[in-house]
């Protein structure tokens, strides 16, 4: 019942009641006294003063049991609040409580927003921390590297020009592998504030691949990694897009590809085929290593989740490299997955929106409209 229902009915019954109940005892007692006055008084106030005390008790009865107690329900379940103990429920039932019953509602909703808003920040600064130490944990195995072959080369232990300039190479490899995990940091931290900074453009499918992957075979070469290039698409094919973020999306893949093959013969290899689908470009980048687990499958692009074989993995890893890859793709207007079998590979599939140009004629004009909806 609503409070003011219940203040009105409060009020009328204060006023009825009571004179109701004064003419009963009027005509009772009238009947009894054979009409003495003095004694009809006496009675009359006596019987006003019980009815008034019998009227206001079960009203405040009423009333305290409609209003006050769900209010000090209330008052307890805030201080547990206060105290951040989410998970206390107020006991009482509140299918039908008028404005009270709203109160508990919006209790409710409160405290779930807030228990979830507090899981939200204890699982965030969970995987702050997993991420601070992966990435310690990757910064150490280059500048490791770095201090032992610049050791070598001040000591004279490459001391001809071949070793010397392997020795440079190497350095050059894993100050590179620092900038990459700097720069995904940097990457995470844009993605929390939803500022990743975007400049579109229109890209030519086939130059811009064709020099993404002349830069990736010179990694790979190094890494005796075997890559194969197919460019199935037409050569005035186009897209709008963020070269640097696109960019970004292909070296991650390669890099996580690279990172688990692990191929017991030693023969690495990744395909990149760029294919045509009518109003679309699929980028397809597939390897030979071990595989993700169907299972695992679904979770991949989740910040932070990490298959059971790379969790024990000794190549460590950021846990957010996919995670970056979705978000940049998806900014894009395009969109990602991934097909696997255990023991055979991997293939990352995606897909973004070809530039397209088409012609109007208004007004014996021509008019050229661009088609950019993929940013």
């Amino acid at each position: 019942m609503r409070f003011r229902t219940r203040l009105m009915i409060t009020s009328a019954t204060i006023v009825i009641l009571p004179l109701i109940l004064v003419f009963a005892s009027f005509l009772i007692i009238r009947n009894s006294l054979a009409y003495s006055y003095t004694s009809f008084i006496t009675y009359m106030v006596v019987a006003f003063f019980l009815i008034m005390l019998v009227t206001s008790v079960i009203l405040t009865a009423w009333l305290r049991k409609g209003f006050f107690e769900p209010v000090d329900e209330l008052n307890v379940a805030m201080q547990h609040i206060k105290d951040g103990n989410f998970d206390y429920m107020l006991p009482t039932d509140i299918g039908d409580k008028g404005e009270i019953g709203e109160l508990y509602r919006n209790y409710e909703d409160m405290r779930l927003r807030l228990k979830e808003s507090a899981d939200e920040k204890v699982i965030r600064e969970g995987q702050n921390k997993e991420l601070i130490s992966n990435i310690s944990h990757d910064l150490k195995t280059p500048i490791t590297a770095i201090k032992g072959y610049s050791q070598g080369l001040l000591e004279g232990v490459a001391d001809t020009p071949e070793r010397q300039m392997k020795y440079i190479r190497t350095i050059f490899n894993k100050a590179n592998d620092m900038n990459n995990l700097i720069n995904e940091l940097t990457l995470y931290s844009s993605i929390d504030n939803n500022r990743i900074p975007y400049n579109f453009t229109r890209i030519n499918v086939g130059d811009y691949f064709g020099d993404c992957i002349e830069e990736i075979g010179m990694d790979l070469d190094s890494k005796d990694i075997n890559l194969n290039y197919a460019n199935l698409t037409t050569p005035d094919t186009q897209i709008v897009a963020d070269p640097e973020q696109l960019k970004r999306v292909v070296n991650n893949i390669v890099s996580n590809s690279v990172k688990y093959l692990d191929r017991d013969d030693g023969t690495g290899n990744i395909d990149i085929r760029i294919l045509d689908e009518v109003d679309s470009v699929r980028v397809e980048i597939e390897d030979n290593g071990k595989g993700i687990g169907a299972s695992d499958i679904p979770n991949i692009f989740d910040r932070f989740y990490r298959t059971d074989s790379s969790r024990n993995s000794k190549q460590g890893g950021s846990g957010i490299g996919l995670s970056i890859v979705k978000k940049i793709i998806e900014d894009h207007g395009g969109y990602i997955w991934a097909t696997s079998h255990e023991g055979e590979g991997t293939c990352m599939h995606f897909v973004l929106r070809k530039y397209m140009e088409y012609h109007e004629k208004a007004e014996g004009e021509a008019v050229v409209e661009h088609d950019f909806e993929s940013v």
